[in-house]
């Protein structure tokens, strides 16, 4: 993105936010003037904060909740990771996964070679260049 792109997109999202502010304040007013001919103005206050907080409840259930994909009544399960197959692997031999995390120490205490390549290709991550195509 160039920078006048990015400048015209903080314009708008400072303008959308400064019209939902607007919109905020002129609920917030309108809800109070109809409670406070009603049971008066801390009465209209407090329907007011009682009003934004169920607001903000709903809003923050919404943001939180779990999304689970729908799935067809023909579709297969979708295939296992591998991290997934070897902590179950784990679970139904702990004995194994022991004596296969034994062995994976030995080898890397005595091969210090190894454990330079190992954390180099963890801080290395997804930076390296991508070779062209």
């Amino acid at each position: 993105m160039n920078f006048k792109r990015i400048l015209s997109l903080a314009a708008a999202v400072a303008a959308v936010a400064a019209a939902a502010a607007v919109c905020v304040v002129a609920a917030s007013f309108a809800i109070y003037a109809f409670a406070r001919a009603y049971i008066g103005p801390a009465g209209g206050a407090a329907v007011v904060a009682a009003v934004f907080a169920l607001l903000a409840l709903a809003m923050a259930w919404v943001a939180t909740r779990k999304v689970v994909p729908k799935t067809r009544a023909g579709a297969p399960p979708p295939p296992a990771s591998p991290v997934d197959r070897v902590v179950a692997m784990a679970k139904e031999r702990p004995l194994l996964a022991l004596g296969a995390a034994a062995v994976a120490a030995t080898v890397l205490i005595r091969n210090p070679a190894m454990v330079t390549a190992l954390i180099s290709a963890f801080v290395a991550g997804n930076n390296t260049p991508k070779p062209p195509q």
